[in-house]
């Protein structure tokens, strides 16, 4: 935050006599106030020394207030402008507004009228930032004494939506010692997280039917298809039930959705839900699960062909859009009419948009995969310059943001509340900003990746660092030979070979990596979107 200026006015006006009252108000209240009957005397005074404010009447002898505005702001950009006016004209007050004044006010002006306008100005974000500090701090004595307790899939979404919101907002605040407090609550809660995931995972598949989170595989089924069977969604109509536009952004964390969130909300209302990612937390098991509304060992099964190597990952997807159109039969009974896209550069972005009016047009599910994130994320590990400016998860919102703001991702939401077609958007897993080294021990045939590993005779040197799968059914994924196991990393911690251990510590520590059993891997969002206007 920038420094607090002085608690001094400026007030223009050329009915100096009538302040009187005010002014002997404002001084009780600690401002010192200074008046001035004319612009260029208060231009000059400007030019002398800063002030807290600027009070300027909009009609004086000479030069109006608004053509004043320019002057001030050349003097000082940053100097709070409220303007003071007796007409109540509509003109006048849009004027104003497009020039960027800071207040606006209509005379008869109470004195604690302009106490209220000032203090909010030059105090609001401090006084702001010390309730926000306040509730924290409340708040974070009940969240703290949540460490260690047992805790259902429910109370986990709930806890860790909570904490992402403070995570937010505390760094919008710049609050680093609450900041500092609220990471090491969320380190502890990761070591309790793989607790749960490992104790609970097995069962939710071992008994489907069972009280389980949503996973992946219930996207489709749970999130999807209610949207293309809902008449009153605003898309309803045809053969098929409706239209939807699915957009599932690859690798989109759940603190990065909520600094998106508002840019949505003025087209669309949200409805907000969670489901818990499969294991791995990785392109090829997770998103192929969600296109599939299967496990990898079903999918292999099913499509023996489709199915290669674990490390195959551009393979691996390849059949997402024709997945998505067996899956999307098999649940409604029928055919739905499925058109697919996947995006890695802003010159798909261009062509997409190009066809998405037609899309859109028609009947069934318009499928869009987006690449970016997942694409910064694994290029932050290799670019140097995108290492600096996405060194730490504060720095990856900011990031995430600016480009969404410019994404093909928001030119298609729009397109979409102008037809009045529902969106629901989702991501396939997210990713955890990596620190610490993990030792393990492999065969040369183990597969390369940082938080998930396959191979036989897989160990982890110290055990709490990974989740060791023997039975890879149990989680839902092929067999691969006699002997091969599956290491997922849990907390912060990132594999590597001990003959390698200083080049992978230089190369990867600090990455946002995906794979292993988090809370940021794990607990993603899904948004149901239903357009503000409207069908059109």
């Amino acid at each position: 935050m920038p420094p607090p200026r002085p608690k001094s006015i400026l007030w223009v006006d050329d009915e100096v006599e009538g302040l009187a009252a005010h002014r002997r108000f404002l001084e009780q209240q600690g401002f010192s106030v200074q008046q001035a009957a004319h612009g260029d005397d208060a231009l000059a005074l400007l030019r002398r020394q800063p002030y807290s404010v600027v009070l300027l009447d909009e009609q004086m002898p000479g030069r109006r207030g608004l053509e004043l505005l320019g002057e001030i702001r050349a003097i000082d950009p940053a100097m709070p402008v409220v303007m003071v006016t007796q007409s109540e004209d509509e003109g006048t007050l849009r004027e104003a507004i497009g020039i960027e004044v800071d207040d606006y006010l209509v005379k008869p002006v109470h004195p604690r009228q302009v106490l209220s306008v000032v203090t909010r100005l030059l105090e609001g974000d401090r006084i702001r930032q010390q309730r926000r500090a306040r509730d924290f701090v409340t708040r974070f004595r009940e969240l703290e004494a949540r460490r260690g307790a047992t805790l259902a899939w429910r109370e986990w979404v709930e806890l860790v939506a909570e904490l992402t919101r403070w995570e937010v907002r505390l760094a919008g605040a710049h609050e680093p010692g609450l900041s500092e407090a609220l990471r090491t609550l969320q380190e502890s809660l990761r070591r309790d997280f793989s607790g749960f995931f490992r104790r609970h995972y097995p069962k939710w598949l071992a008994n489907p039917e069972g009280d389980r989170p949503p996973l992946s595989v219930d996207v489709g089924a749970e999130f999807l298809v209610p949207v293309l069977q809902s008449p009153g969604r605003g898309g309803a109509g045809g053969a098929t039930g409706g239209r939807v536009l699915f957009i599932v952004i690859d690798c989109l964390r759940l603190d990065q959705w909520e600094v998106l969130r508002d840019l949505v909300t003025p087209l669309f209302d949200v409805e907000e839900s969670h489901y818990f990612s499969i294991v791995p937390t990785a392109t090829p098991f997770s998103r192929n699960a969600i296109f599939s509304g299967m496990f990898p060992m079903e999918i292999a099964a099913r499509h023996p062909n489709w199915w290669g190597a674990p490390s195959d990952e551009e393979s691996l997807n390849a059949h997402e859009a024709e997945l998505l159109t067996e899956q999307l039969q098999d649940l409604v009974g029928r055919p739905v009419p499925v058109r697919y896209e996947k995006l890695f550069s802003a010159s798909d972005g261009e062509d997409l948009l190009r066809r998405l009016p037609a899309h859109l047009a028609q009947d069934g599910v318009t499928a869009l995969v987006f690449n970016f994130i997942d694409q910064l994320t694994h290029g932050r590990s290799e670019n140097a310059i995108l290492y600096e400016v996405a060194r730490d998860a504060d720095a990856l919102r900011g990031l995430t943001r600016t480009w969404f703001e410019r994404s093909p991702v928001l030119a298609a939401l729009q397109e979409a509340e102008r037809r009045g077609v529902p969106v629901l958007l989702t991501t396939d897993h997210g990713a955890i900003h990596c620190e610490t080294p993990a030792t393990v021990y492999a065969k040369r045939d183990a597969t390369a990746n940082l938080r998930y590993k396959f191979g036989e005779d897989l160990r982890a040197e110290d055990p709490e660092a990974a989740i060791l799968v023997e039975d890879l059914k149990a989680y839902g994924l092929p067999g691969m030979g006699l002997g091969v196991r599956m290491l997922l990393a849990t907390g912060d911690c990132f594999f590597v070979y001990p003959t390698k251990l200083r080049e992978y510590q230089a190369r990867y520590r600090g990455s946002f990596l995906h794979g292993g059993v988090t809370p940021e891997e794990v607990i993603l969002p899904v948004a149901l979107l239903t357009p503000r206007r409207g069908v059109r």
